[in-house]
């Protein structure tokens, strides 16, 4: 059943050294229908121009006698890392609806229009789109988010009609800059854990309490220009291959940790979060957490990749799937994990 949308919208806007760019985002902002109410940009120590240029728009718009959102401005005075400072900004919003925002990105017009009217069904709490890869200068690089991504079309379609929490259990597929989400979300998500980053955490909390939609247009030239703080790589053979081949390190031992703290956080909402999406995440901290144990000598390893792939571990735990045999089988460990 519809509800009407919702009435007020927020925007949560982080900078940290964006003179460059974060002119160009807010008056993209600031051309939206509807408007938001709100915008709150949350500096995380910036040592350039990127506040004063914020403050010279705000003026340059007041002085036109147009109609402003209320910008709220919280400075750090040490850089707090990309998830504690969204998570301030999140907290200061006070809008029905919540948009995530990158300081050097540029929203297309009827980015909030799509994306409330996805936001519609009452069981929907988080909402999140392709976007148009752009260069530094925002010429167009030639393909979308969810294509480097390498996101197959029954995995859209999926996601397209909500069901996400099994996708997401496999790997993240939701990027920050195209998100929107119901700030009730926030009474079950916060506090944010510091080994996850936040878009990925709202979208998985959300995903394993309700639904969540793509929306699968572009609503946002996503730019990558070699100073994102997090960006997305060309799904090149070339790359793919140093993923497989590149030493174990300390990836699997944050995935493991990453997933008992959702396993956690999951325990505790309780009835919030259906029996089949809690069973399928003890299976996932149970893998991460068994993925770490891996013996340091590849033979060994063998005997557990065996009964993960006949188990269907690999197929719907492992965000490579099939590729990730390998790469359990071929990773070198580290020397000083090959000590132990």
């Amino acid at each position: 059943m519809a509800t009407t949308t919702p009435a007020t919208v927020s925007v949560a806007l982080c900078t940290r050294n964006g003179e460059r760019y974060i002119v160009e985002q807010l008056e993209s902002i600031l051309l939206q229908t509807p408007s938001p109410i709100q915008i709150v940009i949350s500096d995380d120590g910036s040592t350039d121009a990127t506040l004063e240029r914020v403050r010279a728009v705000i003026a340059e718009h007041s002085a036109t006698g147009a109609g402003l959102p209320r910008f709220d401005i919280l400075e750090n005075p040490r850089p707090l890392g990309v998830t504690a400072n969204f998570a301030q900004a999140v907290e200061r919003c006070d809008g029905d609806v919540i948009v995530l925002c990158d300081q050097d990105d540029v929203w297309h017009p009827h980015r909030l229009a799509a994306g409330l009217e996805a936001l519609e069904h009452a069981d929907v709490t988080l909402v999140f789109s392709d976007a148009e890869l752009v260069d530094g200068s925002g010429a167009p690089l030639g393909r979308r988010l969810l294509d480097s991504l390498e996101i197959p079309a029954d995995d859209r379609q999926q996601l397209v009609s909500g069901r996400a929490a099994p996708l997401l259990l496999r790997r993240n597929l939701v990027t920050g800059a195209t998100v929107l989400f119901r700030r009730s979300l926030l009474r079950h998500a916060l506090p944010f854990p510091s080994s996850w980053v936040h878009d990925e955490w709202l979208a998985i909390i959300a995903a394993c309490i309700s639904r969540i939609r793509l929306v699968p247009e572009p609503l946002v030239d996503y730019r990558q220009h070699g100073a994102n703080e997090i960006g997305v790589a060309a799904p090149t053979l070339s790359r793919k291959i140093r993923r497989v081949l590149q030493p174990r390190g300390s990836r699997n031992a944050e995935l493991s940790e990453k997933f008992e703290l959702l396993w956690e956080r999951l325990l505790e909402l309780g009835d919030l979060v259906p029996p089949d999406i809690l069973a399928r995440a003890a299976t996932k901290a149970r893998v991460e957490r068994e993925r770490e144990a891996l013996p340091a000598r590849r033979l060994a390893r063998l005997p557990w990749i065996a009964r993960a792939a006949s188990r269907g571990w690999y197929r719907d735990y492992c965000s490579q799937g099939a590729k990730d045999i390998l790469r359990d089988l071929l990773q070198p460990h580290d020397d000083h994990t090959l000590s132990r």
